[in-house]
């Protein structure tokens, strides 16, 4: 172990600390959740980047992936033509790709996969994956089977896991809230796990395996953060791991996967909306900014080299890394994902900071999913609206911090092994 990942161990620690000092060093501290998160972590950590066998399935996770995406392929091909064509690739017709397009290359495959997912739900494929992290999480982490079942369902969906604990959010406690809210932002979902791997594919072939794992780490980070900001007083009677709420499902297979993909168009078509807005501010920022000779991106470079610094990965590619950090936070992790691709192609990153950034970014932890994730729940419960709204922002806080500390994981086994990236 060098000094990189000892600084990586360090910084893992420091950010824990900081949960309990932003969450108003309350008491009691939840050391069970402490404890057994710390163990679960570092024991996950340590089956994906030191046991070769782990390494294995991993590859196995990543090609089947890679296959989906390229099965998925098919569909916008069809209906796009070399506009779905990547660059340098072309139609079954010979027809020559434009170049990148993201509306019909990238956000087709949200469409796909979101479609997938819900084929896979409805023939019950998911499930049990999702009860048997579920009892994990809640033996491991002391969880209410409601946030152990809420908390393992986002291993595949983001804000829709709520929907699984539908019933109960109505009594939910406040801290069971802040848990199912820092659970969701900390991690992606399936459906748009596509975008990432698209993003940085070339320069990291084994991103798929790394955006799946990154993401079951984050789980019982953030429900371990989230007890340090909040820890529980009460209890709603939820101890036992309830059935999914399965009123929604669909009534056969063909309905599912028509359901599944209009809501994957209607994810693709706020993904584009969100990025227009968020973009076109940016660039509104930047000309204001440009008035005092400065411009959104170092700004948001220097905010953000603390905690970049906490990753514990190389000196020279702080400003880099900080600057990525704060593009998750401002304009969403799709933004950050796509430039850590061009960075990671030409050369700019040493392979170190380039995985431990797809770790530290693989979230919802930016200021639109504060109003997507409250209008979601509270679609879902809107006697809780307050509450969601209360928390919120103390969820953004941890769900950023839960990815940091996922970052620094990684940063704590990585030590130059061979193969880990895919290269």
């Amino acid at each position: 172990m060098n000094w990189m990942n000892l600084g990586s161990l360090a910084g893992w620690c420091t950010m824990a600390v900081l949960a309990w000092l932003i969450g108003g060093c309350r008491r009691p501290v939840p050391w069970r959740t402490v404890r057994g998160g710390t163990a679960l972590v570092f024991g996950l950590g340590g089956l994906v980047f030191l046991f070769p066998p782990t390494r294995t399935v991993l590859l196995w996770v990543n090609d089947g992936v890679m296959a989906a995406l390229q099965a998925g392929l098919a569909g916008s091909l069809f209906v796009f033509g070399p506009l779905a064509a990547g660059p340098g690739q072309s139609t079954a017709a010979g027809e020559p790709s434009v170049g990148f397009v993201l509306a019909t290359q990238a956000l087709p495959a949200v469409i796909f996969f979101a479609a997938l997912m819900a084929l896979l739900y409805h023939l019950r494929v998911v499930q049990p994956v999702i009860r048997l992290f579920a009892l994990l999480f809640r033996k491991t982490l002391g969880l209410s089977g409601v946030e152990a079942l809420a908390g393992s369902s986002n291993i595949f969906v983001g804000v829709e896991s709520a929907a699984t604990v539908r019933p109960y959010l109505a009594t939910m406690t406040r801290s069971e809230l802040l848990t199912l809210l820092t659970c969701g932002m900390s991690t992606v979902a399936s459906s748009t796990l596509a975008l990432y791997v698209l993003f940085l594919k070339d320069a990291f072939p084994l991103i798929a395996g790394h955006v799946v794992s990154a993401s079951v780490l984050s789980i019982p980070t953030a429900a371990m953060v989230s007890k340090l900001l909040l820890p529980e007083t009460a209890t709603a009677g939820h101890g036992a791991i309830p059935k999914e709420d399965e009123s929604a499902r669909a009534g056969n297979p063909i309905s599912a996967l028509s359901a599944g993909a209009m809501d994957g168009l209607k994810l693709a078509a706020g993904i584009a909306t969100l990025l227009i807005a968020v973009l076109g501010l940016a660039a509104l920022v930047d000309l204001l900014l440009g008035l005092v000779a400065l411009d959104l991106g170092t700004l948001l470079s220097w905010l953000f080299t603390p905690l970049a610094w906490l990753l514990g990965i190389e000196a020279a590619d702080l400003p880099e890394a900080a600057r990525l950090l704060g593009e998750r936070a401002v304009m969403t992790e799709v933004v950050a994902y796509r430039n850590l691709g061009h960075l990671a192609e030409a050369g700019t990153l040493a392979p170190r900071t380039i995985l431990v950034l797809s770790y530290a970014l693989c979230g919802f932890a930016h200021l639109a999913s504060v109003g997507i994730f409250i209008g979601g729940i509270s679609a879902l419960a809107p006697e809780r609206r307050e509450d969601l709204a209360a928390l919120a922002w103390r969820a953004l806080a941890g769900a950023t911090l839960a990815t940091l500390m996922t970052g620094a994981l990684a940063g704590v086994f990585y030590y130059g092994q061979k193969g880990i990236l895919g290269l």
